[in-house]
């Protein structure tokens, strides 16, 4: 019997990402879900420091299934940095 992949095919929409960046974070279990938000600084607000932000990135690597160099994911600090680029990809546009 032939399976096939739900989504393998479907374009992800902007809503999607930002719960799918989200839930990672929310998963990471550094992360306090209460302070979480797509405006939250990992660093600052989160208390995160430079290793857990490269473990919350290669999350996000196994998620979407693609590579951020690192000269990207330097610069993705909140949630919305991430969906924002992840939408960027995707060529996700609102």
């Amino acid at each position: 019997m032939l399976q096939t992949q739900q989504f393998a095919d479907a374009k992800p929409t902007l809503d999607s990402i930002r719960e799918r960046v989200l839930n990672v974070c929310k998963a990471y279990d550094k992360v306090t879900a209460d302070k979480l938000t797509l405006e939250s600084h990992f660093i600052s607000d989160l208390g995160l420091d430079s290793l857990d932000h490269v473990k919350v990135i290669m999350a996000m690597e196994d998620e979407f299934g693609f590579e951020i160099p690192d000269v990207d994911a330097e610069k993705l600090l909140r949630p919305a940095d991430i969906v924002r680029y992840v939408a960027d990809k995707e060529n996700v546009y609102e």
